[in-house]
């Protein structure tokens, strides 16, 4: 009885079987058939090679949040070159607190010639095209970290750092270092004269500066706020203003925003900013007032941007991986099939056609024959 049940079972399985087993003396190969797998399964190799290596890529996946570390300080980094001597100029920051800036020595005023040599030439002219590329293709800090491929640009194409050591007869002044001040707007700027603090700020002794010794023609080194990725270019990077005016004003329009970008490679919290620029000429008696400098003037975004990379999911690159493997094999069969029928139906026309002609000339043949030619 039970051996019984069991057979039924398995009929009964076997009749739900969608893969019948063809016997192989029915099998029929032929040369097409063989050439077209060989085809098929090498597009199969290659599409799911494609596949592999799209699923192990990731992507960075972008959002967005309220800046809340409104208690935190913010670091920014200058490199400044200005073409006047550090006896005449004076670099200082202030925010909107108002509070007197106790970071002022971490700030250097290096005396250096303001002409560049061929080597510094190099750099200062690569720096600015590397500048001018990333401008152009990445526009934001998260793509541009993000792009493993930039990672080496700097090391392949930059040349070293400019030696910036004192020299004789210098006659700029590079300003550089670090400042440390409030998560507020703020003011960066160098101007004539060194500064004294009093109750509303501070304002600069310039007095004693003539007025053929202003020349504030800058070279920006490099210009960033909190931590700087390892071969990153910043849009201020490179960048250089000659002028042959004297009282001359120029203005850096800076937006920044908070930045936090976790991949697999790195891990950075920083900013990225934008500029925009404006100068002009301080004259009084054409109406033009204004203090002659350099000014940064910068705000911060209340949204910090977070990036994050992400992998593909695991049931995505099976489902895929089964959808190119399935489907190239069902087209490949049915496209065989029907370039099969169609060279079937060219082929027995062809037959016919050859028939058609042979039996008329056999025809033509009989009938000479049977009517010989009477002479």
């Amino acid at each position: 009885m039970l051996r019984a049940s069991r057979k039924q079972v398995l009929k009964a399985v076997k009749e739900l079987d969608a893969f019948p087993k063809v016997p192989e003396n029915y099998a029929h190969t032929t040369a097409s058939g063989g050439g077209v797998s060989i085809v098929i399964f090498l597009l199969i190799a290659v599409l799911v090679v494609s596949e592999i290596r799209y699923y192990t890529s990731t992507e960075l996946v972008m959002d967005y949040e309220v800046d809340a570390n409104y208690d935190e300080k913010l670091t920014i980094n200058v490199d400044i070159t200005v073409a006047m001597k550090c006896m005449y100029v004076g670099a200082d920051i202030l925010d909107l607190t108002r509070q007197p800036f106790l970071g002022q020595q971490d700030i250097k005023l290096q005396p250096v010639r303001f002409e560049l040599s061929d080597t510094d030439r190099l750099y200062q002219t690569t720096l600015h095209h590397v500048n001018t590329v990333v401008r152009e293709q990445y526009h934001a800090l998260h793509t541009l970290i993000w792009s493993s491929a930039f990672a080496g640009l700097s090391g392949l194409f930059m040349p070293s750092m400019r030696n910036e050591a004192p020299v004789a007869n210098a006659d700029a002044c590079r300003v550089h270092g670090s400042m440390t001040v409030n998560k507020v707007a703020g003011n960066f700027h160098i101007t004539a004269g060194k500064s004294i603090p009093h109750p509303g700020g501070h304002a600069h002794l310039a007095a004693n500066v003539d007025r053929e010794d202003y020349n504030f023609s800058h070279r920006i080194n490099s210009f960033s706020f909190g931590e700087v990725p390892v071969g990153l270019i910043q849009p201020l990077d490179g960048d250089e203003v000659v002028t042959q005016q004297t009282y001359q004003m120029y203005h850096y329009y800076l937006q920044a925003v908070p930045t936090k970008i976790r991949t697999r490679l790195d891990s950075v919290d920083s900013y990225q900013y934008s500029v925009t620029t404006k100068n002009r000429t301080v004259n009084h008696a054409a109406g033009s007032h204004g203090v002659p400098g350099i000014f940064f003037k910068y705000d911060l975004s209340p949204l910090r941007v977070i990036g994050r990379e992400e992998h593909k999911p695991y049931w995505q690159f099976l489902i895929r991986l089964c959808g190119i493997v399935g489907g190239i094999f069902s087209t490949s069969g049915m496209l065989h099939g029907l370039i099969g029928y169609l060279v079937n139906i060219v082929s027995c026309k062809f037959r016919y056609g050859r028939e058609q002609t042979t039996n008329a000339a056999a025809d033509a043949i009989l009938v000479t024959d049977t009517n010989p030619e009477v002479n």
